[in-house]
């Protein structure tokens, strides 16, 4: 065989050993295994993400003229939502409406999730099920239940002046920010459930037996060991419902009244009836720049006391 015939041969075999060879390294470690398995999906998650979100930074730059766009690039948008007080009252409005939602939801379903994973021993499955039953149905149906239950003559008015506690119907209850808090809690309760139950559940119960022997009381055990070891579920909850929330526009339309109305609102408003998309990208990039920075430092903080208390 000649020269130029084996030289021929290494050279066709040059992609088949390149592909054995980068076949080996995947197999051999652990991490490159998890990246080829996570990578089509990660493909597909920055692709379904990245593009809508590159569309919605370059119309936030057009300007709305009539029904139709100038597509001209500019930054006025974001000039009168940073001159108009109309557009930063919302914003701190809809932050702090669904921080308050997010630590109501929290602080009522931390107990629930402590007692399945430390309490319940036989078929934890079926009361998880059971735990997340109501939110089976539609959202926009919970929405409107909690609409009759808080209304003029709903469940708790007509109760209360049943028994005599009150002559007429308490007006607080619906069309005001406690409204839309109660109602997203409830709303939200299943996403804060499940991580918390994650989280206790992978606590090794032994480090408790140890703090006891150790003499700590119920109290001391709970924040020397179980709410550190917790806190990757409770962040994780926390930014499961504070990230959605505060964009919702469902419940504050139904139930937050003008005292109620937040920034999702507005952003709707501008892409249906108000027709200033670019307006309404402005918004919504403003929305995700401040969320992202919050939930920044929430994280940082959350690591910060994790550390103090560990």
């Amino acid at each position: 065989m000649s020269d130029q015939t084996l030289s021929g041969a290494s050279s066709s075999d040059m992609p088949i050993r390149r592909a054995n060879w980068f076949a080996r390294l995947i197999y051999r470690s652990e991490a490159a295994r998890g990246f080829a398995l996570l990578s089509p999906t990660l493909v597909f998650m920055l692709v379904a993400l990245l593009v809508p979100f590159m569309i919605l930074v370059v119309m936030s730059l057009w300007t709305a003229v009539g029904f139709d766009f100038d597509t001209t690039l500019t930054t006025n948008n974001y000039q009168q939502a940073a001159e108009r007080p109309i557009y930063g009252a919302l914003l701190t409005r809809s932050l702090w409406i669904s921080g308050i939602a997010t630590v109501v939801t929290v602080v009522v379903c931390y107990p629930m999730a402590y007692y399945v994973a430390f309490h319940v021993h036989r078929n934890k499955m079926l009361w998880l099920v059971f735990m997340t039953l109501p939110f089976w149905t539609s959202y926009l149906l919970r929405v409107f239940a909690w609409k009759v239950v808080l209304g003029y003559e709903g469940v708790i008015n007509s109760a209360l002046m049943t028994i005599g506690l009150i002559e007429t119907p308490l007006e607080f209850l619906l069309y005001s920010k406690e409204a839309v808090i109660i109602t997203l809690a409830h709303a939200w309760a299943a996403f804060a459930i499940l991580p918390m139950y994650v989280s206790l559940e992978k606590i090794d119960k032994s480090l408790l037996e140890a703090a006891t022997d150790l003499g700590d009381g119920p109290v001391m055990r709970f924040l020397r060991i179980t709410l550190p070891l917790s806190l990757p579920g409770v962040i994780s909850a926390s930014l499961l419902i504070f990230i959605p929330t505060t964009g919702d526009y469902i419940t504050p339309a139904l139930l937050g009244g003008p005292d109620g109305a937040m920034i999702g609102n507005l952003i709707q408003k501008q892409f249906g009836p108000i027709n200033n998309w670019p307006m309404g990208a402005a918004l919504s990039i403003i929305l995700m720049l401040v969320i992202a920075v919050i939930c920044v430092v929430f994280i940082l903080l959350t690591n910060f006391v994790r550390r103090r208390i560990s």
